[in-house]
């Protein structure tokens, strides 16, 4: 997985490799780290100015500024404080003759290194003019470690700040390079390994990826497994007016592992989904796993209540969002989008989507279950554990139906034996992936995406899936 730690975490870490090295050591592997990446990203025959803050971060682009002169490529350097600028980056960089500057203003190729990770969110004075030069300007932007001025441990923008079309970050990533809605700064991000790793604690922010197949091996089945030693699910879902939720719950519930799959609901609907899926059979029995909510109608209430009575881990979608209890269990998970976890926390939906992460962790230690918040950025926030945010996934997703796909496929790998963090960090990065493969490039519709699952799945677990990230 991919690990992020915070500014403390970081800091704390970077004490101690110092220890066994030095500071100027670890300097100069973030600026050699640097200095390649640039190398091999700069468009040709561009001058390139390096934006100097004060601090380390400054010091990191100096150096590297340093180390590209002493190649042949010419480049200048703007310093943001004069007075301020590290002192020994700044001496090598004159010396190695870099040029000066006292604006970026003309140059198509921009180095961030004005603040690193212990500045605050949002630009001021002259750093944020320089941000409002390069939003009207475009220029090709490398970011040192974070582009300056997003909210670092928490994946806030709430201020003025660069945007970079890549990032080199030092160590281990750091949460606001994954977290919306600051990621979308951060372009595509090139972790540099310095020596950090052996001090690192525990990560605040994870991300599965194509490598972290053992995830979902509790769910695969093995030697004498049959359809009811590989997990049965329920699902309460559709209504007269919603019947295709009903459907696309079920196909999602279908391209997981689960070996049987029950439907409880409007008796309509369950004549209409048996038809299209025989295998399912409508009609209460035994099950490891309930989702309830996806297109419900009135009967919502009942069907939540009476999935609850079964006290079994159960996804809360749609519309048993609105009948949710004081407090669920630690195996629930509940699957709202940015505007349903407003109406559940009582704010505006533009505060949810400034600021994610913070109210996703509020509604999972409200409810006291995990909450699988839906987005550019999906995040899955289990109490006492670190979050997941989902990196797969395309914008076309965004598409009638891909929620219900969702919950139905969450709910199979609750009910195969996954615990609610991993069945919803891998069901929504193995539903992302195949909004990605169902039409690469283009427009998906929520029962194309069903349909790809199951490959996508087979691909995951043989270590041959591709072209998932949405970064």
């Amino acid at each position: 997985m991919l690990r992020a730690h915070d500014a403390s975490a970081v800091r704390a870490a970077e004490e101690l490799a110092a220890r066994t090295s030095s500071w100027d050591d670890l300097m100069q592997q973030a600026a050699a780290a640097l200095a390649d990446v640039l190398l091999a990203e700069l468009p040709p025959g561009r001058t390139p100015v390096v934006l100097v803050g004060p601090g380390n971060n400054g010091g990191d682009a100096l150096f590297a500024a340093a180390r590209l002169r002493e190649r042949g490529l010419p480049i200048n350097v703007c310093l943001l404080e004069p007075d301020r600028a590290h002192a020994r980056g700044l001496a090598a960089a004159r010396a190695a003759g870099v040029g000066e500057v006292d604006e970026p203003h003309g140059h198509a190729v921009v180095v961030d290194g004005v603040l690193g990770i212990g500045a605050r969110p949002g630009l001021t004075g002259r750093a944020a003019a320089w941000a409002e030069w390069q939003a009207k300007a475009g220029p090709f932007t490398v970011a040192v470690d974070v582009p300056s001025g997003i909210g670092v441990d928490d994946g806030t923008a709430p201020g003025p700040h660069l945007v970079a079309d890549r990032t080199v970050t030092f160590g281990t990533y750091k949460p606001g390079l994954l977290l919306g809605p600051a990621a979308a700064a951060a372009g595509t991000v090139t972790l540099a390994p310095i020596g950090l790793g052996p001090h690192l604690g525990d990560p605040v922010v994870e991300a599965i990826t194509t490598h972290d197949r053992d995830v979902l091996a509790p769910a695969v089945p093995h030697g004498h497994a049959h359809k009811y030693t590989r997990g049965v699910l329920g699902i309460r879902a559709g209504s007269a007016g919603y019947p295709g939720a009903a459907h696309l719950a079920v196909a999602g519930g279908q391209s997981g592992p689960a070996g049987y799959l029950r439907f409880v609901g409007h008796p309509d609907v369950a004549q209409q989904v048996v038809l299209r899926a025989p295998e399912v059979v409508a009609g209460r029995g035994r099950v490891q796993a309930w989702v309830v909510g996806p297109g419900g109608g009135d009967d919502t209430d009942v069907h939540v209540a009476e999935a609850r009575a079964d006290e079994l881990p159960t996804v809360l979608d749609a519309t048993a969002l609105q009948h949710l209890p004081d407090r669920l269990r630690a195996h629930d998970v509940m699957t709202p989008h940015a505007g349903e976890l407003a109406t559940l926390l009582d704010v505006d939906r533009e505060v949810v989507e400034a600021d994610p992460w913070g109210h996703a962790r509020r509604a999972a230690d409200h409810w006291g279950a995990t909450v699988l918040l839906k987005g550019h950025r999906t995040l899955v926030v289990t109490p006492g554990r670190p979050t997941r945010v989902n990196l797969s996934g395309t914008a076309w997703l965004g598409t009638a139906g891909s929620g219900d796909v969702l919950s139905g496929f969450v709910g199979a790998l609750l009910a195969s034996g996954l615990d609610p963090l991993d069945a919803a960090s891998v069901g929504a990065f193995l539903h992302g992936a195949a909004g990605v493969h169902a039409n690469p490039g283009g427009p998906v519709t929520a029962t194309a995406v069903a349909a790809a699952l199951p490959g996508v799945v087979a691909d995951f677990l043989a270590g041959r899936l591709s072209g998932e990230r949405n970064w």
